[in-house]
Order: C-alpha cells, then structure tokens, then sequence
C-alpha cells in the first residue's frame, strides 16, 4: 500500500518537513506553511518561497498595493508611520478582541478619535464617540496608544497629533473603501483589516515599499 501525505492522507509526500519530522506532499506544504505547520527558520523550503513568491501571491500583493498607495502616497514620513502604528493596532486588537471589530468599526474608531484630535487643535476638548461598542474599545486603545506617544514626544507632542488627526483619517478612507474596491472574497466586512494582515507580514515580497526609516519612538 503507498504511503499517503499524513496531512491531507490524499497525496504522495515528497518533501521532508522539519516541523513534523515526517515527510508531506508539496500541497500541504505551501498551503499549509506557517498557518498549521510551525515551520522553523532555517527550513529550505519556506526559504524559497519568501525569495520567490508564487505568482498568486505577487498579483495579490500588486493589487493591494494598487488600493493603498494612492491613499497614503502623500503623507509626511511622520504620518505614514503613524498611518501603520493605528492600523497595527487595528489588526492585533481584531485578533484579540470578542466580539472582532469589522471593518466598519475600523473606520468608525479611526473618525472619533481623529474627531477629537481636530477638535482639541481648535482648542475644544471633547471626546467623539464611534456608534458601535466594538468601535469604542478599539478608538479607546488606539487614544491611549497615540496619549501615550504625544507624552514622550515632548515639545512635538501638538505635531504629533496634528499627523496623527491626518493619518486616522487615511486609515478611516482605507477601512471604509476595502470591501468594494479589493473585497476578501472569505470574508468581505473585513477586507481591510485581511490587507493589514498581509501587509503586516514579514515574510512580504520584497517589492514591497519600505517603511520610512523611524526616528520618532513610538
């Protein structure tokens, strides 16, 4: 009787895989890689598949690149750095969070606290509120974080929250336009949030634009 793939049990394994110690079918291995197999550092193949991406991956990339870069082009350095410390927020509170915020709710908590950031530059202390509770607790955790950088920014601490007002409003644009104009098709109220998970990743192509070089502690 031939030996079947241990994962799928459907297919010859023809590759060693070091995570699992036993040998798999080269499907369950790219399918597989780094979401249900542990695979370590140093294996070949996931080596050769962050240098040359599949060509699935690449048009994805293209496309995602497509959507964001016109929303962000035009940012400071400063404004695009904090652009990508709210959406890592964004994306690790998604992760973690019960009930998960949606995209809608991305969106939502981007606009109230960018709200009350324009609101305070015109010397008005209010809080915006977002309508929905999961957009109120992320928009809390997204205030505290940018409280916390704009108290060791110092003298540059109105500065920052004038960027951060305009790159929240980025963020807000991105969240709300996903679903239409680069839908997941797995889960489509949180197309956003899935492009932040590929865009977060380390393993990207390398044609990927690299973020400004920080100088600002965050």
């Amino acid at each position: 009787m031939k030996r079947a793939c241990p994962l799928c049990s459907a297919r010859k394994p023809k590759r060693a895989c070091p995570a699992l110690g036993r040998d798999i079918c080269p499907v369950c291995c790219g399918t597989k890689r780094l979401t249900e197999i542990a695979c370590p550092p140093d294996c070949g193949y996931l080596s050769a598949s962050r240098a040359h991406p599949p060509a699935v991956a690449l048009r994805q990339h293209e496309r995602d690149m497509g959507f964001l870069l016109p929303r962000i082009g035009d940012l400071s350095e400063a404004q695009y750095r904090l652009f990508l410390f709210a959406a890592a927020i964004a994306l690790r509170h998604s992760q973690q969070a019960t009930p998960a915020p949606l995209d809608a709710d991305v969106a939502d908590a981007a606009a109230s606290v960018a709200a009350t950031l324009e609101t305070a530059h015109k010397g008005i202390i209010y809080e915006h509120r977002a309508p929905s509770m999961p957009a109120q607790r992320l928009g809390a955790e997204i205030s505290q974080a940018l409280g916390e950088a704009a108290g060791r920014a110092g003298a540059d601490a109105a500065r920052l929250e004038r960027d951060a007002a305009t790159a929240l409003r980025r963020l807000e644009d991105a969240a709300r336009a996903a679903r239409t104009d680069v839908p997941d098709e797995t889960r489509p109220e949180s197309s956003w949030l899935a492009l932040s998970d590929r865009l977060m990743q380390p393993q990207a192509p390398a044609s990927a634009p690299e973020p400004p070089d920080s100088k600002l502690v965050l």
